[in-house]
């Protein structure tokens, strides 16, 4: 329709990906909001606001809104998607985009509909939904259109959605509230059990990224960490093996496992033929955590890999839906203030 901009949002836990109809991904940046207490207004968001996480004065505080792929702080989520929207659009939204927001596959009515009012009254003209998995799998390249099973395990900031598709739908899923933050969380505990060292957020994260793992590595690599002693309360230096962290991410691994092994027990036998065939395709961030594609293919034993551009598959794959609506009525649920039903095309 002339005038009016179609969005796709990828409403992560750790960060908002925004894909614009016939542009491709226009912004990609940390799902954070930094925010004066002392008369509530927004100081920064995105990339500027997670630099001061753990940082801040007592009158600032840095808020991810988001937690566990849901909506944990309405007011800051519905000022945060407003900003996004409005960068990618312009301030002045004369005609109002229509707009598609991924949520995870095991989210109740209510949680979907606080993330519908949100996008709303942050400027979308009308809001509609496709869940985690369905929009990675598209971005992934693969065709979900046929009758034949395609497993997809996307492994986000704040959730693990795991499910098998056949023509355009879920056929079996489970999502469970463990993804990169437990990661992160974990590694905490780690450090401040075995080093008696307090570290924060985004070092846990760099410990990830660094040197973090699923399986063991031909190589050890170690990287120096520096956080409070919690002896003696003074900063410290510590020297962290990437077998350290293959033990300390060692419960929420073992989580995501078990998921996928209890997905693939209730997966129809036909079904179950086409995924040892075709294989695991694995999406989001935490995908790309070192060894874990050939930890699930030695304990499943199904072929597993990881998709190209895993962080954004499921941006990507908004945008193809939003491309392809028409035939995408199967996958995308259509919401109105007050109201909701599937979309029939």
């Amino acid at each position: 329709m002339f005038g009016y901009q179609d969005i796709g949002i990828d409403l992560g836990t750790a960060s908002v990906l925004v894909y614009i109809k016939g542009k491709g991904i226009v912004l990609r940046e940390p799902s954070v909001v930094a925010i004066d207490r002392n008369n509530g207004r927004i100081l920064d968001v995105g990339d500027e606001a997670r630099k001061m996480l753990g940082r801040t004065p007592g009158n600032i505080v840095a808020i991810r809104p988001l937690r566990e792929g849901v909506i944990s702080d309405y007011d800051v989520t519905e000022r945060m998607l407003r900003y996004f929207l409005r960068k990618v659009v312009g301030k002045r939204m004369f005609f109002k985009p229509r707009v598609v927001v991924c949520v995870p596959s095991g989210v109740t009515e209510v949680e979907k509909r606080s993330v519908i009012d949100a996008t709303i009254d942050a400027g979308a003209r009308y809001t509609q939904l496709i869940e985690e998995p369905i929009a990675a799998a598209i971005g992934a390249g693969l065709d979900i259109s046929r009758p034949y099973g395609s497993m997809v395990v996307d492994i986000g900031g704040g959730t693990t959605d795991i499910a098998v598709i056949s023509l355009g739908s879920a056929v079996v899923s489970d999502s469970i509230k463990i993804g990169g933050d437990k990661f992160d969380e974990a590694i905490i505990r780690y450090m401040r059990k075995k080093h008696n060292l307090l570290i924060g957020e985004r070092t846990a994260e760099e410990l990830k990224i660094n040197i973090g793992g699923a399986y063991p590595r031909k190589e050890t690599l170690y990287m120096e960490v520096t956080g409070r002693n919690l002896v003696s309360g003074l900063p410290k230096t510590t020297r962290v093996s990437s077998e350290e962290m293959i033990e300390a991410m060692e419960e929420p691994v073992l989580s995501i496992l078990e998921t996928v092994h209890a997905v693939l027990e209730r997966t129809p036998p036909e079904l179950a033929a086409d995924i040892y065939d075709r294989g695991i395709v694995m999406t989001g961030g935490g995908a790309l955590l070192h060894g874990l594609d050939r930890l699930i293919r030695e304990n499943v034993k199904v072929p597993c890999s990881v998709a190209e551009d895993a962080i954004s598959c499921v941006a990507i794959g908004t945008g193809r839906a939003l491309e392809n609506i028409d035939a995408m009525s199967n996958a995308i649920f259509d919401y109105k203030r007050g109201s909701s039903y599937m979309k029939n095309m």
